[in-house]
């Protein structure tokens, strides 16, 4: 079964500096019938504008991925991180037992990130951050590892996020297509982050969110160029 949620239908709040919209009940946005899939808790769609971004604030007990789909993130945290995701990088943040951390926009243009939170396989893991490059250049074309969890994906280097789930992202030209197998009883959620996608024969249109179940396999092919992130979830 494949379910397009519509960028449009989305919940939506517009604090200024920071104009959100969320995939799934976050916040003041409640939707019962949207409260995640599997361990994806989170899915923010975020538009920062320049020199602002979220003060020191504090995390537990979350894997948190921000991806970065125009301009840059700078974090920094407690634990002596600090480090600038350009667009098209990745950031992962393992809160475990507790972080403290910053992420501002202190460029002088827009930044828009998916932020990407996943629930971990138990509480009370070591905090830990670190960045990952996007599939770019030789890379593109084809599904690469952003992060995992998964048996299956540890004989690699990927950033480990506690969980049994993977994070994977793709650029594609037009007409080019990627398939990613689905586990028994696995799903998925994907989001096109540039472009148009057709999953399975089902059309979806940048920035919309995509529930995948019941699926063994997922065709994604690209009308027009176009940019994605999947997640891979028990």
């Amino acid at each position: 079964m494949i379910e397009i949620r519509p960028f449009g239908t989305l919940g939506h709040a517009n604090h200024g500096w920071l104009d959100a919209y969320h995939h799934f009940s976050f916040a003041d946005y409640m939707d019962p019938k949207r409260m995640g899939v599997g361990p994806l808790r989170v899915w923010n769609d975020d538009t920062i504008t320049a020199q602002s971004g979220f003060p020191p604030h504090g995390h537990r007990d979350m894997e948190i991925i921000t991806y970065v789909r125009h301009g840059a993130i700078t974090h920094e945290d407690n634990l002596g991180n600090r480090g600038r995701t350009e667009a098209g990088d990745v950031q992962i943040m393992s809160a475990g037992t507790g972080i403290q951390h910053s992420e501002f926009n202190i460029e002088d243009e827009t930044t828009q990130i998916f932020q990407i939170w996943i629930t971990p396989d138990r509480q009370g893991h070591a905090p830990r951050w670190e960045t990952r490059t996007f599939p770019r250049g030789d890379n593109a074309g084809q599904l690469v590892m952003l992060a995992s969890g998964r048996a299956e994906d540890t004989n690699t280097y990927v950033p480990i996020i506690h969980q049994d789930a993977a994070l994977l992202g793709a650029t594609l030209r037009d007409g080019q297509s990627v398939t990613h197998a689905l586990g028994a009883g696995r799903k998925a959620y994907l989001v096109p982050s540039k472009g148009v996608l057709e999953i399975n024969g089902t059309t979806a249109q940048e920035r919309d969110g995509v529930v995948v179940v019941d699926e063994s396999e997922i065709r994604i092919t690209a009308r027009g160029d176009a940019e994605l992130v999947l997640a891979d979830l028990p």
